[in-house]
């Protein structure tokens, strides 16, 4: 998600005529955890323990608060539009965080409303949203879902997305947001195979290892120097 946020910040201040957005960054955001869908029961969602019930309803009590501050605060329009679309994304994230068996049931009840409302609404973008989210639990971890396909399958919800609710940005916040995540995973030494099912070759540069103390150090630091980077750059282009 860090990493997705800072992506986030860098199209909103690095790529011509994309509006700087919070809810555009929180998009970003949200868009480097969807990859990880596929994942049938994450080291997180273990180490949480008891606690993971609360981290769930905060993202599902963010999504509300977000919806609150953009129903009261902003003005009809593509703004309020696009906060909307934020909030339920947290939405369906908080509603997502689950494991095993219930987490797969949950997501697709989440995945099967969206796809209706998506229908009732006449929003093909929260259709596709609504299957990407049904079928990434029940797929092998890092296998389609973090390909080069599902990065253009998700730009292209967001493309389908600013054409329905008219607020210029989804395609490339939700586009590079899950980018990056690829990005990330492929300094593992799992790697990525980027074109699956045209070839089962792992891209990758075996910096860190993932869980241990040392790769959660260098996660960290990775972290650090990109957002300084993408903060230097924004500024960079800044008119004083």
């Amino acid at each position: 998600m860090a990493i997705g946020l800072i992506t986030g910040v860098a199209v909103g201040g690095l790529v011509a005529g994309i509006p700087f957005s919070a809810a555009g960054i929180a998009l970003a955001g949200f868009s480097a955890l969807a990859p990880d869908l596929d994942h049938p029961n994450s080291r997180l969602s273990k180490r949480l323990g008891f606690t993971q019930q609360y981290v769930r309803w905060a993202f599902v009590l963010a999504g509300l608060g977000l919806a609150g501050y953009t129903h009261t605060m902003l003005p009809p329009g593509p703004d309020q539009r696009m906060g909307f679309t934020a909030a339920l994304a947290f939405g369906l994230l908080g509603m997502a965080m689950q494991g095993g068996s219930t987490r797969k049931l949950a997501l697709v009840f989440t995945g099967a409303a969206s796809v209706l409302a998506g229908l009732y609404f006449g929003f093909l973008w929260l259709s596709l949203l609504g299957i990407f989210i049904c079928v990434a639990p029940f797929t092998t971890h890092r296998s389609w879902t973090h390909t080069i396909w599902a990065t253009i399958l998700w730009t292209y919800i967001g493309y389908l997305a600013n054409q329905n609710l008219g607020w210029h940005g989804i395609a490339q916040y939700a586009g590079a947001g899950y980018a990056s995540h690829l990005v990330a995973d492929s300094l593992t030494k799992s790697g990525v195979r980027w074109f699956l099912p045209l070839s089962e070759y792992s891209f990758k540069l075996p910096l860190i290892s993932t869980g241990s103390a040392a790769g959660n150090v260098l996660e960290i630091g990775i972290c650090l120097g990109y957002g300084l980077l993408v903060l230097g750059l924004v500024i960079g282009r800044m008119q004083f």
